[in-house]
Order: C-alpha cells, then structure tokens, then sequence
C-alpha cells in the first residue's frame, strides 16, 4: 500500500510534466475555431487565386493546417496569416493573391499578424476596416497593388509594432497626424507614398518616438524632414530617391545612433562633413547622386562602415582615404568615370566580400596583390579597359561564388582561369562572366568540376577547340553564352545529360554542329536557344523543339534547314502575361508555302509581342497572313510572289499592330492595296525591289507613325498622293527607280534625314521648300527632268552645314522588342544605298554620319551658288551631267569634309579654284567634260587622281601630261570653239540643224507615247541630247 501511495505522486507529478512538456512544445494540436474557420472561408471567396496558393483552405479540416495560417496552440485561435505573394523561381512566375479584401477579417478576434505584401488587389482602396483590427502588431501591405488614399482608422492600431506599406504606386496621405497613436512603432514604411500634403508634418514630432528603422524612399520630399532628428532609438533610415537638390544635411538632423542611412538618387551635389559625427554608422548609401568630381577624404566619412555604396555618382577621382576603412565589406563604385589603374591600397582592404568596379575606365593589369582580398564573394570588373592576364593568385579567393570580367581587353588561355579557380573555390562559384575580352585556348573536361555553377558567360571571345562532354555534369546550370567564339566540331546529345535547369543557350557564331537523333526529348526547358550559323544534322527543324513549353526566343539562322516550316512551329511556345516570342530562321534554305503566322496560344495574351524573321530563304509561295500578335515580320529575299491584297485586306476586322514590315527583294506584283487604314501601328515598310506597279494609294497617309518607307526599284507611278504629308514621323522615303511624276512636293515633314528621288520622271525647279528640311542627310534627287537653278537657300540644311561628332550622330534605329535572342534589345537598323564616290554604295549603322547632295543627270542651269560652299559637313557632293555654267565657286575649300566631289559634264568655266587644296578629305574628284582652264592647283589629293578626273578641258600640270607655260593667257571661249571645227562656224547651218532636230525628235516621240518603258529610256536619252545643243547654242549665241 506503502508502495502505492508514493507511486500515485510520482505519476501525478509525470503527468503534469508530460502536459507542460506538451504545451511547451506545441503538441496539443488544438484545432482552429469553427467560427473562424468559416471567417476565413469567406475571406477566401472574395479573393482572386489565380496561382492556387490558397488550395489547402478547404470547406472541411483544420484551418490550422492551411497554407499561411498560424494558430494559437492552446485556444486554436486564429494569430497570424502570412499571405505574402512570392516569384516561384522553378515555375518561373508570380504567385499572387488578387480581388478584394473581405471585412469578415474582423471576426479574427485574436489575429496579431498580417502579411498581405506582394500580391495585386489591382488597385484597390486600402481596406480602411484594417484600423479595427486592434489586437495587430504588424501589418505589412507593401506592394501589394492597393492605391488612393492612406486610411487615417490606421492610427487605432495602438500596439502595433511593424507597419509596411511601401510600393504601393499612386498612394497619398492627407496628414500624418494619425501616426501620434502608434506609440509602439518600431518599423515605419512609407515608401513610394506621395507625402507632398503631409510634409510638413515630418517637420514636428509626429513620428512614433519608439522607432528604430524608418523608410520614407520615393516620398516625393523636397526638404530633410526634421523630426527625424528626434528619434534617439533610431537606426535605419531610408530616404532615397527624394528631392533634397542640395548637400547631404547637416549631422545634427540626423539621429546620432544611426547604424544604417540611405540617401541614393536624391539629387545631392555636396556632401557634408558633419556625416563622420555618426559613429555607429554602418552602411552609407550615397549611389546616383551628382557629386561630380570628387568625395570628401576619409576623415569625413564614419571610420566603421562596412558598407560604402557611391555608384553613379559622376566621380573622376578615386577617394584614395577609402584605404583606412578598413572594417570596410562592400564597396560599390559602379558607373563613375574613373580613368586609371587599380590603386595598390585596394587590394589591402582584406575584409572586403563585395567589390564592384564595373562600368569605369581602368585600365592597366590586375595585380598579384587580389590573392589578399581573400573575404571576396562578390568581384565585379565588367566594362573596363583593364587588360592582360588574369594573375594566378585568383587562386586564393577561396569563398568566390561572382566573378564579372566582361567588356575588357583580357587575354591568356581561359583553361589557365578554370585552373585558378579549380584551386579552392570551384565548389561554391555560382556565375563567371567572361565575355567580350580576347581569351583564347579550349575549354578541358576540368568544366564539369564546378558543380554550383549557374551563369556562364564566354561569348565574344576566341576559344576554340572543342565542347567536352563534361560540360553536361553542370546540373545547376542556368544560362550558358558562347556565342561568337571559334568553337568547332559536335555537340551532342550527352553534352546536355543533365542540364534539367537550363533556360538560355547563346551559342551563335561558331564552327559546331549539333547532332541528335530524331526521337530525341531534351532534359531541359529553354526560354532562349540562339545557334545562328550552326550546322544541323539533320539538317531540318529539329523536331525536338515541340518539346520545349516555354521557348521565347529561336535563333537558327543560317544553319542551313532545308524543306518546309511546319504548322507546329507557331505553337511550341506558351508565353506568360506580357511576354514575347522571337523567331530568327532567315538565311536558310526552307521552302514551300509558309503557314499563317498564327497561334491559339497567342490569342490569349493581349499585350503579346511576336517577331518573326523569315528572310532570304526559297519559298516561293504567296504571303502567309498573320497574327494581330505580330508586331515585326522579315519575309525579305524569299522569292514570294503574287498580290499584296490578301496579304493587307483579307481579315480588315481582325486589329493588326504590325510595325516592321519587310518584304523587299522578292516577286511580288499587282498594285498596292489601299488598306492601309487597318495597319495604323505600322513605323517601317519595305516594298523594294518588286515588280509592283500603280500609284501610292491615299491611304497610305492613315500610317501616322511611319517612319521609314522603301518603294525602290518598282514600276510605282503617277503623282505623290497628298495625304503622304500626314505621315510627319517620316524620316526616311526612298523612291528611286520609278515612273513618278509631277514637280517635287513642297509639303515633306520637318523629321526627314534621307530623302532619295532618283530615277523617276519628276520635272519642274526644285522648291525652296526643301531648305526647311533641316534635319535632311541625304537628298538625291539626280535622274530625274529637273530644270531651273540650284536653290541658294540649301545652306539652311543645317544638318548638312553643322558639324557633329559620331557620338552625336546615332544610327537611325528602332527598337523592336526591348528583349531578344541576343540577349539585348532587337533593333531595325535603317539602311539606304546612293551613289557615292562613283558607284552605288549601301550604308546601314553608319547613316546617320553620312551627308550626301546629288543633283546630277537633270537639266538644272545657271551657277553653282556660293552659299552652297557653307554646308561644311557635306561629305559628297555630285552635280554632274546638268547645264551648270560660270566658275567653280571660290569657297569650295571650305568643305573640308568633301570625301566624294562630281561637277562633270557641265559647262562651268575658268580656273580651278586654288582654294581646292584645301579637301584633305576628298578621294573621288571628276571635273571631266567642262571648260575648265589654267593650271591644277597642288595638293596631295589632287595629284593623285587618275587623269579622267580632268579630262575635256583645257588643264594643264600634273597629273596631267600637258605642262603650264609660266606667261600662259588663258584662251578665250571663241579661240576654243574655233579649234572644235569648222562647222560650227556657220551659224545658219548650226540653226537649221537646231530646227532639224526638233521636228524630229518630236515626230519620234510621238510614236512612243503608247510604249511607256520605252517613253521613259528614251526620255532619258532626250535630256542629253537636248542639253547638249542648248549649250551649244548658249554658247554660240
């Protein structure tokens, strides 16, 4: 019984410890409440949970066990619902929360916690019932998609400890006072909230005095707000990306304790000195200010910081004191314009983790010395112009995961760098990016040691050899560049046994063949797959490709696929929400008809973009119709033919946002549909090099935001519509090759840089509308029946009179997709091909430094004016075969960027003007077939040119053969025709021939009426006929 009775306090006690063991590891699994299980239900109805993240929150079961819900272990109460939105890094999407806030969360009595960032309630009012929630000590609705006005209820929250309610774009407060009731605050966010209205409560103590972090970054401040000042607890503050516009404020504004202050992108020009006050300073963020040349020393920057970020901050001058920090772990001097070797006492600063140089101009080696900085993580040298070898001692950079050396002139064998790295830090190396410097060597099975890595980066570079096969180990491998390199031989399927997570393969521009069987099923899904100028075996569309779900971007251009585009090439992809698809197969030999460029997947996304580039491949077919998802279509070079009605008329309800259109250099013929009215999105058409005939339609005039079009080499004819004036974006028309007609328009848009004519049948003077135009490159206007003087007022083309700099002078480019499978944003490069120096001449991404004037083969007369001699910037200048008369002007050497200069077949007279010598430039001259006189003037250039430049005239020294006589008169006009002969004499016979041929030519031409081909050869011919007799006549007369 004894034994009994001391048994039964000892289970007792047992009990009692089992039960407080139970309730101090949370073991009692008391489920929700049923009341709150419902409130929570009826939550979720309201909601829009598109990604399933709330699935567990089902009719039945414990609420306790849902996904984002904690509960109290005791009560089953309802605490906290973390429901914050997250990127879902293997989906490779958002996952978020929408619709609305329901205001059942007020039966959750007990709820303490509330976590609704990250998500899109699109919009929406903050849900003001929040501020009855009075049991909450944090709440966080940043980025969370609400808008409008900040509830003041907010205040009611008198426990509350953490409020976040940043990002929230388009969101104001009234007044700050409601914050005089958060007596407990220690975390304030504010961020991106619009406190124009309440600034100047910031001024006064309104803030909670408890707080220990505050952000107030993108508040739209314009004045430090001095409350702060009295904030003792406070250790981090965010203010950047405000309007300060003057010098970091004075110490004493600033709490002394600060551990942690941010003041990026707030307009500074100086910084104060009174900032090394702040002892306990840690972290200095200063990045995308204007400080201009140089950064206080080091005395006046807090001697602890571990963080010092000065990125973009317009400095020249290294801050050589950043040497004594020497607690210092990141440093961040990105973008700055530092022009000098690495300093030495940087590689001393051995507590650096992060270092980042990148976007500078240092030059010079990296020493020996980066084997101390042995804490580095994180290096960063990109877009420099450092050079030579990578040192051995890379070695020693034992916990290196990021190693930026892109955009440099390094050299050396890029094994010798895979060697250094294989030293210690292989295991952890995450990303190496070595692209765009000028290594060299192979790649050896030594690649698949580093089994973290996830970026790599050797493209631009000249490695050579072969791929190993062990690059196929590198399981964690995201994003691989090879790209344009001097690789060569097969890569196979083993290459790739167990790439699962790669996404990007950039490999354009080596000698590789990728060979895989047909049945082939990759063990990847790739976003981006670029092999321009691959070989394939075979040599087909891989049929692999159906197998990739998620492929945004295809390059196979020029890799030789042969037969047909199959129809289920347009629907391999599934693009999320405002995604793109870019498709390269041009420069290949595919045939066949090409189907409609169309997807069911595509209709389902209304902000989706597609580029197709189908050019110079053999189809031989009519034009596929397309998508309204397509924005760009190359079907240039490709041998299509028929009509273009189907192509722009067929489906004229269906919207169309074509921009680039391309469909030059093929067969296509008929006349130019008048639709354009539904292609209002349409910025660059090519029709060049077809065999389409008619006039311009007026509707062409409905493409407002044309900027380029190309009608070359068609049979196009009649007048210029009109309505082509409402296209005022235009800044390149190229017409030549035509039968149009008419007198030049005086309506162009003030936005043109080419403007080519050539070879039409346009007649009259030309305007002196044209002299408006002063952003006009490239005026041609030769080939033509032009009559009537050279306006003087063409010095007014300032584009053609002012000089620039080529980095001024961009080339005419427009973005086609802001991203690409070329990793950087697809542009159309505009192109235009004239004669230049002679012969016909294409430029492209150098257009916009090209000035050319071409009046030739007209019937243009009188002078050359003076005033021309003032476009300084003209590099070709050609007023050939015309009735020009008089001297040389005397100024032309005042064009002294005159590379290309034509004033053949003319009847310009006199010497040539000694001012000549001056084109230093200048390397075409043709001056043949004038009535020059006297002697060459001396240059390096003008001696050099073959003796057809002069030929024709009366010229004599070198290069010509004929030697000057020092007393030499210059002969008189009769004196030369009395040499010609003798028939020109007779000034009865002359008129009669005059008269004689007239009659025939006009009896001729008549016949020709009905042959309009023939009508325009022969008008040509007729010119120069006619020319030749008018000045014969002038002359003689």
């Amino acid at each position: 019984m004894d034994r009994v009775m001391r048994v039964v306090p000892l289970l007792s006690f047992l009990c009692i410890a089992s039960i407080t063991l139970s309730l101090c590891n949370g073991n009692l699994n008391v489920p929700c409440q049923q009341n709150e299980r419902q409130t929570l239900l009826m939550f979720k109805k309201d909601l829009n949970d598109s990604s399933n993240l709330l699935s567990s929150w089902a009719a039945e079961g414990d609420c306790c066990t849902w996904t984002g819900v904690a509960c109290d272990n005791l009560t089953g109460h309802v605490r906290e619902l973390h429901l914050a939105g997250y990127y879902d890094e293997v989906a490779g999407e958002y996952l978020t929360l929408g619709g609305k806030v329901n205001p059942s969360l007020l039966n959750l009595k007990h709820l303490t916690y509330l976590d609704l960032s990250c998500n899109d309630f699109g919009g929406r009012q903050f849900p003001s019932f929040l501020g009855s929630l009075k049991g909450l000590r944090y709440l966080n609705l940043s980025d969370a998609g609400f808008n409008g006005i900040v509830p003041h209820q907010l205040g009611n929250l008198s426990i509350l400890r953490y409020l976040d309610l940043s990002w929230n774009f388009g969101s104001k407060v009234e007044n700050l006072e409601w914050l005089s009731g958060l007596s407990q605050l220690k975390h304030l966010g504010m961020g991106s909230i619009d406190l124009t209205r309440a600034s100047h409560w910031l001024q006064v103590n309104t803030l909670p005095s408890l707080l220990v972090e505050l952000h107030l970054s993108g508040c739209e401040l314009y004045h430090m707000p001095s409350g702060v000042a009295n904030l003792t607890s406070l250790k981090v503050l965010y203010l950047s990306s405000n309007y300060f516009n003057s010098t970091i404020p004075q110490v004493n504004t600033l709490p002394s304790l600060l551990v942690e202050l941010h003041l990026s992108s707030c307009e500074l020009y100086h910084m104060s000195s009174g900032i090394a006050n702040l002892t306990s300073l840690k972290v200095l963020d200063l990045s995308d200010n204007y400080f201009n040349s140089t950064i206080p020393l080091v005395n006046t920057l807090p001697s602890l910081l571990v963080e010092l970020h000065l990125s973009s901050c317009e400095l020249y001058h290294m801050p050589s004191g950043i040497a004594n920090l020497t607690s210092l772990k990141v440093l961040d001097l990105y973008y700055n314009h530092f022009n000098s070797t690495i300093p030495q006492w940087l590689y001393s600063l051995n507590h650096l983790e992060s270092l980042d140089l990148s976007f500078n101009a240092f030059h010079g080696e990296i020493s020996s010395s980066l084997g101390n900085l042995r804490a580095l993580v994180d290096l960063s040298l990109s877009y420099n112009q450092l050079e030579g070898e990578i040192p051995n001692s890379l070695g020693n950079l034992c916990k290196l995961t990021s190693f930026y050396l892109s955009s440099n002139n390094f050299r050396g064998r890029v094994s010798e760098i895979f060697e250094s790295l294989s030293n210690c830090s292989f295991g952890q190396i995450d990303s190496l990016w070595l692209s765009d410097n000028n290594f060299s060597g192979h790649l050896s099975d030594q690649l698949g040691i580093f089994k973290n890595l996830r970026f790599l980066d050797l493209s631009n570079n000249s490695i050579s050899g072969l791929i190993p096969v062990s690059l196929g180990n590198l399981s964690l491998l995201q994003e691989l560049f090879i790209g344009h390199n001097s690789f060569e031989g097969v890569v196979s399927e083993v290459h790739f046994t167990n790439l699962t997570r790669l996404s990007t393969f950039y490999a354009n521009e080596n000698s590789l063949t990728l060979k895989t069987s047909p049945d082939w099923v990759p063990p990847f899904q790739l976003s981006t797959l670029s092999l321009s100028y691959w070989r394939l075996d075979p040599s087909q569309l891989p049929a692999w490709l159906q197998s990739q779900k998620h492929l945004s971007s295809l390059n196979m251009s020029g890799t030789g696929i042969s037969g047909t585009i199959p129809a289920w090439l347009w629907n391999i992809s599934s693009i999320e929400k405002n995604g793109e698809i870019i498709m390269d197969l041009s420069r290949n030999q595919l045939s066949g008809e090409v189907p409609n460029i169309a997807s069911t997947h595509w209709l389902d996304y209304s902000a989706l973009e597609v580029v197709i580039f189908l050019g110079s491949n053999q189809f031989n077919s009519s034009l596929p119709l397309v998508s309204s998802a397509v924005i760009a279509l190359d079907l240039s070079n490709s041998s299509f033919s028929g009509t273009l009605s189907h192509f722009f008329c067929d489906r004229s309800d269906v919207p169309k946002n074509l921009q680039f259109l391309l469909l030059d250099n093929n067969r296509l013929t008929g006349e130019i549909p008048d639709c354009w009215l539904h292609w209002p999105n349409l910025e660059v058409v090519n029709l060049e090099d077809n065999n389409l005939m008619g006039k311009i339609p007026s509707s062409i005039g409905d493409l407002l935001d044309l900027q380029s079009l190309h009608l070359r080499n068609n049979n196009l004819s009649g007048e210029l519509p009109v309505s082509l004036q409402n296209c005022g974006e235009l800044i390149l028309l190229d017409l030549r090759g035509n039968k149009f007609v008419g007198s030049i328009p005086i309506w162009f848009g003030q936005s043109l840089v080419v403007l080519i004519l050539r070879s039409n049948m346009f007649q009259g003077t030309i305007p002196d509308e044209l002299c408006s135009l002063t952003k006009l490159q490239i005026l041609d206007l030769a080939h033509n029946n032009l009559s009537g003087t050279i306006p003087r007022c063409f010095q007014k083309l300032s584009s053609m009179a002012t000089k620039f700099s080529s980095e001024e002078a961009l080339s005419i480019e427009f973005i086609i997709s802001p991203f690409s499978p070329y990793r950087w944003s697809s542009y159309y490069t505009e192109n235009a091909d004239f004669v230049a120096k002679g012969r016909e001449v294409k430029y492209s991404t150098v257009l916009r430094l090209v000035t050319s004037l071409d009046l030739s083969r007209n019937m243009l007369f009188g002078e050359i004016p003076e005033e021309l001699t003032n476009l300084i910037n003209l590099q070709t200048l050609n007023l050939s075969d015309n009735l020009l008369t008089g001297r040389i002007p005397s100024k032309i050497g005042d064009m002294e960027a005159l590379e290309s200069l034509d004033l053949s077949v003319n009847q310009l007279s006199g010497e040539i003007s000694p001012s000549i010598s001056n084109l230093t430039f200048l390397n075409h001259l043709n001056l043949s077939y004038n009535n020059l006189t006297g002697q060459i003037p001396k240059s390096t250039q003008l001696q050099s040119f073959d003796l057809f430049s002069y030929t024709g005239n009366k010229l004599c020294g070198p290069p010509l053969e004929e030697r000057c006589s020092t007393n030499e008169a210059m002969p008189l006009v009769g004196d030369e025709k009395h040499n010609e002969g003798h028939l020109l004499e007779d000034d009865g016979f002359y008129l009669s021939l005059g008269l004689g041929f007239a009659f025939g030519f006009w009896v001729v031409l008549g016949s020709l009426f009905s042959n309009v081909p023939w009508s325009n050869a022969f008008s040509q011919f007729q010119n120069r006929i006619v020319k030749k007799f008018y000045a014969a006549i002038v002359e003689r007369y």
